[in-house]
Order: C-alpha cells, then sequence, then structure tokens
C-alpha cells in the first residue's frame, strides 16, 4: 500500500490546493426588469426567464 515517507508541509499542501477556490459568480442584468441575475436561471425579482414568465414571485413590500 501507498505510504507517505515524510509528512507534507503545510504551505506545499496548500500551494497544491491554490487553484481549488472558487471565483465570482458571473451576473448578468434580466432583459425584463435589468435586475442583477445569474445566467441561464429564471430570474429571482421578476419570475422570466428568456421573456416567458415562470415563476409568481410576491413583493416584500405588499406584505406589510
Amino acid at each position: 500500500m501507498a505510504v507517505p515517507k515524510k509528512k507534507m508541509s503545510r504551505s506545499r499542501r496548500d500551494r497544491r490546493r491554490a487553484h481549488e477556490a472558487l471565483g465570482k459568480m458571473n451576473l448578468v442584468p434580466c432583459p425584463t426588469c435589468r435586475a442583477l441575475m445569474r445566467p441561464h436561471a429564471i430570474c429571482p425579482t421578476c419570475g422570466n426567464y428568456r421573456g416567458v414568465k415562470y415563476l409568481q414571485v410576491e413583493d416584500a413590500n405588499a406584505k406589510k
């Protein structure tokens, strides 16, 4: 069985993992309401995707 002969230092381990960090999320403006949203997803603000209404979104201020 393969077992390391020496303990790997923290710096060497972390250098190997340096490329695994998450990048920034890409946001695009919604073509309907111009709110920022993730690409290829339903807009959380208006509920539209590619000009078609998929979700009925309630206004947060309407409940008060």
